[in-house]
């Protein structure tokens, strides 16, 4: 037990040791609060008086929810050395979240998301007191979980920090290889000698690197037998990159350099992320300091980044989960290009749904004024291609499934077991994947095909409105005839009779056209059909089983995974032991042949059939839509046809119904000077007063005509 006047810690709660120090986890004597103790070895009173003292300097200027707090600086009671008290992060370091099987392939990303956020927070509190950290790496990013469950990530280890502004070099070499700028590599790892300086930059190099390890769970540049076993191809990776490259990896001995300007496939981040972060990290993966980035820039970038809103999109055509990250007062035309860049659907031909309804949008509106969604409730794109679905890009898993070596080698069985739970967690999060595409699909086929019924039911209704308007059409022209008829008896020398044969024929021909507008009772069969199927698939999904049985795999696995990291510490197996050990491994690997029979034999051939399903419906689906299409513009056609067919009947009608009035005004003013009256006058009179009566009569209902197809 070991103490100072206010805290106390025994040696074995050791949370970390470097070179010059141990950080252990104390008491508060009084209190019982726990925290953090740095404790500093023989080592680092050899260094000078003023790099002793920097780290208390440092640490006393920063006051950051993004920097580990310090909160005394004490001495132990025995050895009077100095002792730094700090902040306790209950959950680790973030080196040892990216250590767990889990996130062996990189951090969720939401998890990730919080991780810059936190970094580039810390970093900018760092710059505006003129501090380098020089030593940024996972290790040194601590992990606690806030009072609303999110983890938060803190700066830790200003060992090697000391104050420096932007226009400043230094000499001195302090971090980690892996982590370190390929200019400091070259003279602290591989001791060649250069006059070059280092500047602020040096700490943006190490970010990127620590950004890229926590987004695919592995380190960017890679040389074959690993960087501490290859230095000098590590070094040239560092320096030839080319620019936008944000990986290099050397797969063979003495084999050339593959360049990687993406993420990887099983990388757990959406593609809306990756375009942000590959604008960010070739830019400061940058070797030469003069062409890095700044610090002004990298924080414009990245807080131009984390400001942004995700709209979860799922592409119904494509088959895939979408993010779209924008600024919440981006419009929403801007939205609509970006989606339009993903899938190819342009944005005039794309439609919306959301929550099982036609969402329309506007490019004028402003994303903010979207409908809230998430994973569970994505807006779903509903444009019909004719390309068959793309479907979730993932690898295969069993690529990433290792095999046990027969002799028993703990340490070595301990690593394979540990990239076995992994490749099984991945395994697990690509059967989500593909089981919630095939969710969406249903779920988004059924909207489509109930979307298309209503469309069918919608032009029903406006053929037997435009049938009204057909109908009321004719049996105006009918009763014109019949006037036309009556009024030649009286003045055969009309001309209007001539353009009634001309009427005539025009109804005939409208009227073959609307007998072609209806949707054939084959095709409304086939929209039935497809929502009984997709309801049916729907309910097999309900009750698949085989994320559960999965899940109870992992468990068995994580508990084997568990006993061969406690045989690690062990110097020795006994006998027995070492038959239970050998007895684990045959058990670890039956249950990942299991989960991967499961995976390959029913998870990956129902989704096949499901995207081939989906592509037979999709293709259905688009030639009714088109056919329905066609449907509304021949029944505007007709429309049209009615409106210019009324309009040019109007006018003989007003015509006539002018002269008969004049004819009646004529004979109604000569009457009273008449000395006797003609029976035959009289008659004629009266009829054409009935006529001009009646033709009113086909003038009001023709006007009203218009009404009908208005509703």
């Amino acid at each position: 037990m070991q103490s100072t006047p206010n805290y106390l810690w025994e040696l074995d709660d050791k949370l970390g040791q470097g070179a010059t120090a141990t950080v252990y986890k104390a008491r508060n004597k009084k209190s019982g609060e726990e925290v953090a103790v740095k404790v500093f070895n023989n080592s680092s009173y050899l260094r000078p008086y003023e790099v002793q003292m920097r780290e208390f300097e440092m640490l006393g200027k920063l006051n950051h929810i993004n920097i580990v707090k310090l909160f005394a600086v004490e001495e132990t009671g025995s050895t009077k050395q100095k002792v730094l008290i700090m902040e306790y992060c209950a959950s680790g370091s973030l080196l040892s979240v990216l250590e767990e099987p889990e996130n062996a392939f990189g951090l969720s990303e939401s998890e990730f998301l919080i991780v810059v956020q936190c970094v580039v927070a810390g970093m900018n509190h760092l710059r505006e007191n003129d501090i380098v950290h020089r030593d940024i790496k996972p290790g040194n990013i601590m992990r606690l979980i806030g009072e609303d469950g999110r983890s938060i990530y803190k700066l830790t280890d200003f060992g090697a920090a000391r104050q420096l502004q932007d226009d400043e070099k230094f000499m001195s070499i302090y971090g980690t290889e892996e982590y370190l700028h390929p200019d400091m590599y070259e003279r602290a790892v591989l001791k060649k000698c250069h006059q070059k300086a280092y500047g602020v930059t040096v700490d943006l190099w190490s970010i990127g690197v620590t950004f890229y390890h926590a987004a695919c769970g592995s380190l960017p540049f890679i040389p074959f037998g690993g960087p501490r076993n290859n230095k000098e191809i590590m070094h040239r990776i560092t320096t030839e990159k080319p620019q936008g490259a944000i990986a290099g990896v050397q797969r063979k001995e003495r084999g050339p350099i593959e360049w990687i300007y993406d993420f990887p496939v099983n990388c757990r981040l959406s593609e809306g992320l990756k375009t942000q972060l590959k604008s960010i990290l070739p830019n400061i993966l940058e070797a030469d300091q003069d062409k890095c980035w700044g610090f002004d820039q990298f924080f414009a970038e990245t807080n131009n980044m984390l400001e942004r809103m995700a709209i979860q999109v799922f592409s119904l055509p494509h088959a895939r989960m979408l993010k779209i990250y924008l600024h919440h007062y981006n419009s929403v035309g801007i939205f609509m290009e970006t989606v339009a860049k993903q899938t190819g659907v342009v944005s005039e031909r794309q439609t919306y749904f959301c929550e099982g309804h036609p969402y329309p949008i506007s490019p004028t509106w402003q994303v903010q004024h979207l409908s809230k969604t998430t994973e569970q409730y994505p807006l779903i794109l509903v444009v019909c291609e004719s390309e068959g679905p793309m479907g979730v890009a993932y690898k295969d898993p069993a690529l990433d499934f290792p095999r046990f070596l027969h002799s028993v080698e703990v340490s070595v069985d301990c690593s394979v077991a540990k990239n076995v739970v992994s490749a099984v967690y991945q395994t697990l999060r690509v059967t989500q994947s593909l089981l919630t595409c095939q969710e969406f699909i249903l779920r988004g086929t059924y909207w489509l095909i109930e979307s298309l019924k209503a469309e069918c039911s919608r032009i029903y209704e406006k053929k037997s409105a435009v049938m009204s308007y057909f109908n009321c059409l004719v049996s105006t022209e009918n009763r014109n005839t019949r006037l036309y008829n009556a009024l030649y008896k009286l003045t055969p020398d009309i001309r209007e009779m001539q353009e009634q044969g001309e009427f005539h024929r025009k109804l005939q021909t409208i009227n073959t056209a609307l007998a072609s507008c209806s949707l054939s009772s084959e095709k409304e069969s086939m929209l039935g059909f497809m929502l009984l199927d997709a309801s049916k698939d729907q309910d097999c999904i309900r009750v698949d089983t085989s994320i559960s049985r999965m899940e109870q795999c992992l468990q068995k696995m994580q508990l084997i995974f568990k006993h061969f990291k406690e045989r690690k510490k062990q110097p020795k197996l006994s006998h027995n032991e070492e038959q239970i050990h050998k007895l684990d491994k045959i058990n670890l690997a039956n249950l990942a042949k299991k989960v991967l029979t499961i995976f390959q034999d029913e998870v990956v051939q129902i989704y096949q059939a499901a995207l081939s399903g989906h592509s037979g419906r999709m293709r259905t689906i688009s030639e009714i839509q088109n056919h329905l299409g066609l449907l509304n513009e021949d029944l505007a056609d007709c429309v049209r046809e009615l409106r210019s067919f009324e309009e040019s009947a109007n006018r003989p009608i007003n015509r006539l119904s002018q002269r008969m009035q004049q004819l009646c005004l004529v004979h109604s003013n000569h009457s009273p000077i008449t000395s006797f009256h003609s029976p035959t006058q009289e008659d004629l009179t009266l009829r054409m007063l009935k006529l001009r009566d009646q033709m009113k009569s086909v003038s009001y209902e023709l006007e009203k005509n218009n009404s009908i197809i208005e509703r």
